[in-house]
């Protein structure tokens, strides 16, 4: 069966997606929880310890307090508390932490730290699995045993005003609510407010037991501005106000006798020095934990916060309401919330924490009887026993003192020992599924490799054996033996593995799947063996006259530069620092072709085109009939060409930090974005868009012109309108809006020019073949694509995308046309362009970079297919627009071969195959890695994405491919 080598590609690719979305299943584990399917009950605790008698299960400690409240404030920093800012960001609160009666931590968020998972976290005490990053986009309910759960069953009344992210995960268990929506992040005034209007009026009532409250408004200026923002300040001294008003409040019904109250002050995550959050520095996983109660002692000076994990405010809130702990909690109890308590209290709060650690060590651990905190708790429960007979007798004596200390120390250290132990089961790992996946995933790259010759071939056309495969003996004998394998592996496997939960249609398809692309493998291999029959004409590489390939110099710095890329996805550093890897291989491709122009230009100089054509000829160009003498002007700006690149790149590296080393350092970006040099970053964004205009409107139409001129006026007003830059009239005091009708008068534009280009393409290749309205329909879906890119991108990001089209112009015209660069050749520049700009975008292998607020342009609510599909537009930008451009520029250059789209996409296919097919082997071999979670996995997620996006634009390079006759002849 043939195939055209481009349809070929993206069938390769999408099926490869579907083998990484198998892998993802697998890799991201399920978190450590309970086999118990019931939630726990309060008839469930078990008996206080009691040596040589029966149990005395009659003692259960009583509620630590009567009323709790919960103010979360989101992306609260530590240091915005405890800080050196923090006497003037949150004075109050500072007082308290100071002088009040107060316990204060460092409470520390594991990644990924972003809003959805950490609730979960602190609700169930248990760590959520990394795939919680996606579920964050939309919450279901919580099913797990949790604390609100626990709290509705014993009757406690509870309110809830804040992010509807609580709403969705515990549906009808709140009295009274009222959910504000998380994702609006141009809203950081009316999303506060619409919480603290409740306020006056829940305060006085008597009607309730906890009270929980979600403040977004900071969270959502980080993400507009950042940390160091002009409005940080304000909204800490808000919330600093909301908190003096809750505490005063409290004070004022306290009444004697009664269970003292309970108010608590957190943040689910922290904030990065760029804003966001999502990752693991410590700027996003430290939060203030700040528990205010007359209960505790009055502090008599500032002392330093101690550290604890985020989980363990969950078994303490438990205890401290009289409820059982959730069972799937890895956390331990707070001490200093104890201190004030009976030591025999002390003794069965413990005893409580300890009992359920162990059962959920027993479900987590096979040699469970063998970890060290599970013997030491054993040991701790005998003391125990030992000291209620001793303290049941009416033994007063010092030895009953010393006992209870004690055994007080033997309970912590159990329950640290075992905290930690079960923190380093994140999860299981599914490993028949990760297998399964990283199968398909290989099968169909080397089916990929295997084709090359056939795939840039003058027919770019692949012959696959699949009907062969599918009718031979070996095909029906694997078929029978890997299904014999599924059926072993499902019913001896301990764990739940999702390819066993797949109906047997599915597990028969993909069976069937793996035996097929087997068969096609070993015939294909067969074909490439040298004793097999040689194709004419179907080398890829070139020839040097006789039978043996040759490489050109730049083929070997193309081809090492790929491989040595994908082999240093094996180090965690170059992971974190992976934009200095293509910094590096940019620059020296750039060098390579300045080489390569030089040759060209000096040795024609001298009239020794021989030697020029033996280093730069090419397969997929057509040669010119009559050759023409370059122009002096045309000489020169290809000489410029590569070091004006190599100037541009060097500007574009000091306008955003990126990486973890030196991501916290000052770049242009945090100077032009400050309020001094406003004027600066209009000025800048002005040209910018003036450039990007006058770059990308020659090949349109005249109706796309004044559209794409309107379109980027429309940008500006946009970026005028949320306070980024200013008009000459404007003044600069003016209130900020959120600019949804200037950014959907853009969006206007935007859909007008891709409709003028998408019917261009449409009557090129229906009505009639005309090649230059098919280029200049695919050009106007290019400048389309711009447009929208120019109102998603910060303005001080537009340089970016002004070099990005600079550059495209500048090496289409005087690099890649001049020099014959094949249509191999052409496509890995652009992809290591595309990954170059990927990073002077800001972006990072980090989660915290994706900027989420540009999914809401133009929106006035939260809607998730837009968002998502802007927020992956916008962080995707540089590789979409780059490959983009490939496909317009092989189409629409008259010279090259109708089979050049067709390389591309074949090339463009095998650039990502190959590193994503590795470093599914990489995470798999590094996943007891100390940095798996922090640094590997989120990268997983990049290249995964990166690889979706890619089928697309593959898919579109098949549509595009002209229609031909291969030459016979």
């Amino acid at each position: 069966m043939k195939v055209r080598s481009s349809v070929f590609a993206s069938v390769i690719l999408i099926l490869e997606v579907i083998g990484v979305a198998l892998f993802l299943r697998g890799f991201f584990p399920v978190p450590v929880k309970s086999s118990v399917s019931s939630n726990s009950k309060l008839s469930d605790l078990p008996a206080e310890p009691l040596t040589g008698g029966s149990h005395n299960a009659s003692h259960s400690p009583q509620p630590l307090f009567k009323r709790v409240v919960i103010m979360l404030v989101d992306a609260l920093r530590e240091d915005f508390v405890f800080g050196p800012s923090g006497r003037t960001y949150m004075p109050y609160t500072r007082h308290l932490v100071e002088r009040g009666p107060t316990h204060s931590f460092v409470a520390k968020a594991r990644p990924p730290t972003v809003t959805m998972p950490r609730i979960k976290a602190l609700t169930t005490g248990s760590i959520p699995g990394f795939i919680d990053v996606v579920m964050n986009l939309n919450s279901p309910a919580l099913l797990e045993d949790n604390l609100i759960w626990q709290a509705k069953t014993a009757g406690k009344r509870m309110v809830f005003y804040g992010d509807d992210t609580w709403v969705r995960l515990f549906p009808k268990h709140f009295m009274e609510y009222d959910g504000t929506t998380s994702f609006f992040v141009s809203d950081y005034t009316e999303v506060d407010n619409n919480v603290t209007r409740h306020l006056d009026s829940t305060l006085k009532r008597e009607d309730w037991d906890i009270l929980i409250l979600h403040y977004l408004g900071l969270d959502h200026i980080g993400h507009i501005s950042g940390p160091h923002s002009s409005l940080i300040q304000p909204k800490l001294m808000e919330m600093d106000d909301v908190l003096k008003k809750i505490h005063g409040s409290l004070i004022s019904k306290e009444a004697d006798g009664a269970l003292p109250y309970l108010l608590v002050l957190c943040g689910d995550h922290g904030m990065s020095e760029t804003g966001s959050h999502g990752g693991s520095s410590e700027a996003e996983i430290n939060t203030p934990l700040v528990l205010i109660s007359p209960a505790f002692k009055r502090k008599v000076g500032l002392e330093k916060p101690g550290t604890v994990e985020q989980v363990d405010l969950t078994p303490t809130l438990a205890l401290g309401l009289g409820l059982p702990i959730s069972q799937n909690s890895v956390g331990r109890v707070i001490p200093g919330v104890l201190e004030e308590t009976p030591l025999r209290d002390q003794l069965r709060f413990l005893h409580l924490n300890g009992h359920q650690l162990s059962c959920l060590l027993k479900d987590s651990v096979s040699e469970y009887e063998k970890d060290a905190g599970f013997e030491q708790f054993r040991v701790a429960e005998k003391s125990h026993g030992s000291w209620t007979k001793l303290y049941l007798e009416g033994n007063t004596s010092e030895v009953l003192t010393n006992l209870g200390k004690k055994v007080l120390k033997q309970y912590l250290e159990a329950l640290a020992a075992m905290s930690a132990a079960l923190s380093k089961q994140l999860g299981k790992y599914d490993m028949y599924s990760m297998i399964a996946g990283m199968v398909f995933v290989f099968q169909l790259l080397l089916v990929l490799l295997l084709a090359m010759p056939e795939a840039l071939s003058g027919a770019a056309e692949v012959e696959l054996p699949v009907l062969p495969a599918l009718l031979s003996l070996p095909f029906y004998l694997l078929c029978l033996l890997l299904a014999s394998v599924h059926v072993l592996v499902c019913t001896s496997a301990e764990s739940s593995c999702y390819f066993c939960s797949l109906s047997w249609a599915f597990v028969f398809a993909a069976v069937a799947f793996s035996s097929g692309m087997f068969c096609i493998l070993v015939s294909m291999a067969t074909r490439r063996l040298p004793s097999g029959p040689k194709i004419p004409g179907k080398s890829p590489l070139r020839s040097s006259g006789g039978g043996e390939w040759t490489l050109s110099e730049l083929d070997v710095l193309l081809l090492a530069g790929t491989v040595g890329h994908t082999l240093s996805l094996a180090a965690s550093s170059f992971v974190e620092e992976e934009h200095q890897t293509w910094y590096f291989l940019l620059n020296t491709l750039c060098l390579a072709v300045f080489q390569d122009v030089c040759r060209k230009y000096f040795r024609e100089h001298r009239g020794s085109r021989e030697e020029e054509e033996h280093f730069l000829p090419s397969k997929d160009c057509r040669p010119s009939v009559h050759p023409q003498a370059p122009l002096c002007s045309e000489k020169w700006l290809a000489l410029a060409t590569p070091p004006f690149t190599l100037a541009c790149c060097r500007l574009l590296r000091s306008l955003n930090q990126t990486g973890v080393q030196w991501a916290h350092r000052p770049d242009m970006g945090h100077w032009l974005n400050s309020s001094e040099h406003k004027v600066v970053l209009s000025l800048i964004a002005a040209f910018s868009l003036a450039l990007i205009y006058y770059l990308i409107q020659r090949r349109c139409s005249w109706v796309s012109k004044i559209a794409l001129a309107l379109g980027l006026l429309g940008v500006y007003s946009y970026r005028a309108a949320v306070g980024n830059v200013v008009f000459p009239w404007q003044h600069w005091d003016r209130n900020m809006s959120k600019g949804t009708v200037e950014a959907r008068f853009v969006y206007i534009f935007v859909l007008g020019i891709l409709f003028t280009g998408t019917k261009d393409l449409l009557r090129s290749q229906i009505m009639t073949v005309d090649a230059r309205l098919r280029s200049r329909g695919l050009w106007e879906i290019y400048s389309g694509l711009v447009l929208l890119v120019c109102l998603l991108f910060r303005a001080h990001n537009l340089p970016v995308l002004c070099c990005c089209l600079l550059v495209q112009t500048l090496m289409a015209q005087f690099i890649w046309k001049n020099l014959h660069y094949d249509a191999a050749q052409t496509t890995i520049m652009h992809y290591w362009f595309g990954q170059a700009f990927f990073y002077f975008q800001g972006n990072s292998n980090n989660i915290a970079t994706v900027d989420i607020s540009v999914g809401f342009v133009g929106l006035e609510s939260y809607v998730e297919a837009p968002a998502i599909f802007l927020t992956a537009l916008s962080t995707y930008a540089g590789p979409l627009l780059w490959a983009c451009h490939l496909v317009c520029y092989l189409s629409s250059e008259r010279d090259r071969s109708p089979v050049a789209v067709a390389h591309g996409c074949y090339c463009l296919a095998l650039l990502r195959s190959v590193p994503a097919a590795a470093y599914i082997v990489l995470v798999t071999a590094l996943r007891y890695h100390l940095f798996i979670w922090s640094v590997f996995s989120p990268k997983l997620l990049y290249e995964s994405m990166h690889m979706l996006l890619t089928a697309g634009v593959c898919l579109f390079f098949s549509t595009m491919e002209q229609r031909h006759t291969p030459n016979t002849s």
